[in-house]
């Protein structure tokens, strides 16, 4: 028996779902313009100011899996609509590599619903985004008129997913669960 099919869904009850995800960001200010200009988001707080002392040193190292030397200079969590923030990470005096690609290992994209794909785009593209393709239709259970995605860059290179499935997904019978959807708008 594998490790994972001798618990049950009531095992993992105190487990709510996804608050957040970490988004390392060459710039947290052009970063917040550029989410707050494409996607209507909004400033939660600053965990770290650049006022602040960096976080540095052995022990933030350890805590957060940095290369030796590396400083965290600013954090900020942002909201966008309804689903899990975003918390941005500004690091200094440590070598930083590109964006991940979709081919990489690791969490190599973000998704946001939208309601009106055209005007989605329009904002994405005026904040400074690049679409990597024109909107295409959603395939195999997520298919449906108008359930439709692109993916775009954000101006530092992190791969955005714009999509919309208006009329739900056929779930098949064999699903365990549903994704998470925003309540539609009244």
């Amino acid at each position: 028996m594998s490790a994972s099919s001798q618990y049950t869904h009531q095992d993992y009850r105190s487990i709510r779902g996804i608050d957040h995800i970490g988004l390392t960001v060459p710039d947290i200010e052009e970063a917040t313009r550029f989410f707050k200009q494409a996607f209507g988001a909004s400033i939660c707080y600053d965990t770290l100011t650049p006022q602040q002392p960096a976080q540095e040193g052995a022990e933030t190292e350890q805590k957060l899996g940095l290369p030796q030397g590396a400083k965290v200079r600013h954090m900020r969590l942002i909201q966008i609509g309804q689903g899990a923030s975003i918390e941005m990470f500004q690091f200094e005096n440590t070598e930083q590599r590109s964006p991940a690609l979709a081919v990489d290992y690791g969490i190599q994209h973000i998704a946001l619903y939208v309601d009106d794909m055209p005007a989605a785009i329009r904002h994405f593209e005026s904040a400074g985004g690049i679409l990597l393709s024109s909107p295409n239709p959603l395939p195999n259970e997520e298919k449906g008129e108008g359930h439709l995605f692109v993916y775009g860059r954000a101006p530092w290179g992190t791969l955005i997913e714009l999509l919309s499935y208006p009329h739900g997904i056929d779930y098949p019978q064999t699903s365990e669960s549903n994704r998470w959807t925003p309540p539609a708008v009244t």
